[in-house]
């Protein structure tokens, strides 16, 4: 009973579930407590989604797969992490758990970054919406996010090459000829369905997908209970005000999406918003990618489960990017 009051998830969740509790009683606490219930309304099937997922992956997928696919120190590894994160259609939250399960069963730090940036808004279900919203302008928005995701992703392998971020020791050695349909193939061959295998196969999901959450969860609770305090009491005159087509507009928005940034589908009405009162495409650019590159639950989770040096060169390695491609949109889509 001691160790359940220890873990992490279970203190985060007492104490989001105490501040919710006392918003009833304290009417200062109540916008809050709005903003968090609709912020858990957006992206609570998205986090369940990739839990499962992830369960799934850690369940049925070979480790020898993934190092296979995204641990090889060539640039097919890099284009190979973001064309999977363009097959993603999960919310930024729901690729955090991906992510860490990817790294889990072996892929490099290299791949799993490139992964984590493409994924929430160079995938198919958002590049759909972002059309709609931004019209062929979201394209740019797409290409920009793939393109920071594929550079960042070499500039990592060139970090790891260096000895400047740490190495994945969940990677296993694979022979040059291993063939993953061969493998696949026989592993299909040799199974057989019954109940027993059945329930084994369920309970082995369940286990990936509970031991996903104990390490995910409470940083997603951590950042939900922020991005509610930003939300509720930050005025939203002052985004629009401070968000115009300037360098320091730009400024502005990167730190503003650092502080918000809940999940894609939630974020994509948001940077239309200010697009809409600002007419700087570069700013809603910004507020989108800044917000997985900056975010501190995407931060925090690199650093306790991937590596402090991984997690500190993210924004080093992503913000001049971001910065750079809103500058240029801005002056292209005046």
């Amino acid at each position: 009973m001691r160790e359940i009051f220890k873990n992490k998830l279970v203190i985060t969740t007492a104490a989001a579930g105490l501040l919710v509790a006392v918003s009833y009683f304290i009417p200062l606490l109540e916008p809050f407590r709005k903003s968090f219930f609709d912020y858990l309304d957006k992206i609570w099937l998205a986090i369940i989604l990739g839990l499962v997922l992830g369960g799934i992956v850690d369940y049925y997928v070979p480790k020898e797969y993934i190092s296979k696919i995204l641990a090889r120190k060539n640039p097919a590894t890099i284009f190979n992490a973001v064309f999977l994160g363009f097959l993603m259609s999960a919310c930024s939250h729901g690729i955090l758990a991906l992510s860490i399960q990817l790294h889990k069963k072996g892929a490099s730090n290299s791949a799993v970054v490139a992964f984590l940036l493409a994924s929430p808004w160079a995938n198919l279900t958002i590049t759909i919406m972002l059309v709609g919203f931004f019209g062929l302008k979201a394209l740019f928005i797409i290409f920009g996010a793939m393109l920071i995701a594929v550079n960042t992703g070499f500039i990592f392998m060139f970090l790891d090459k260096k000895g400047l971020i740490e190495k994945n020791t969940n990677t296993v050695d694979v022979e040059e000829h291993f063939s993953i349909i061969k493998d696949f193939k026989e592993r299909v061959k040799n199974y057989r369905l019954n109940l027993q295998t059945a329930m084994g196969d369920l309970n082995g999901v369940i286990n990936g997908t509970a031991a996903l959450a104990d390490m995910v969860l409470w940083w997603v609770i951590i950042g939900i209970v922020l991005a509610s305090f930003a939300g509720a009491y930050i005025p939203a005159h002052y985004f629009h005000k401070f968000m115009g087509p300037t360098f320091l507009g730009l400024l502005v928005t990167l730190i503003l999406a650092t502080i918000i940034e809940v999940c894609s589908e939630g974020s994509s009405p948001l940077a239309f918003a200010i697009y809409k009162e600002t007419h700087a495409l570069g700013n809603s650019f910004v507020f989108l990618m800044a917000g997985v590159a900056t975010d501190y639950t995407e931060i925090g989770l690199l650093w306790a489960n991937v590596g402090k040096r991984v997690a500190l060169w993210m924004p080093i390695v992503t913000v001049p990017q971001i910065v750079a491609l809103g500058y240029i949109a801005n002056i292209i889509f005046k």
